[in-house]
């Protein structure tokens, strides 16, 4: 599973750049709609790879780690 997972953050990251270097991608249709969903869903990755780490380094069962929303895991101080 956390393969599949960092599989999906390798795709979005080429994704998040291919739009990034897109001329016009801040207008609304191509980019800056798209950007901010491929972005929140990096979030949602990353936090969902962290859980299920935490989870195994503690002897809890990583496959209980879920996806929590994106406006929950866009909000978290560093």
């Amino acid at each position: 599973m956390d393969k599949d997972i960092q599989d999906r953050i390798r795709q979005l990251i080429d994704e998040e750049h291919s739009l990034r270097g897109t001329p016009g991608a801040g207008s609304a249709e191509r980019g800056t709609g798209r950007l901010g969903e491929v972005e929140a869903q990096l979030d949602q990755c990353w936090d969902l790879l962290r859980q299920r780490r935490a989870k195994r380094e503690f002897g809890e069962d990583p496959d209980e780690a879920s996806v929590r929303p994106a406006d929950v895991v866009e909000n978290y101080k560093e």
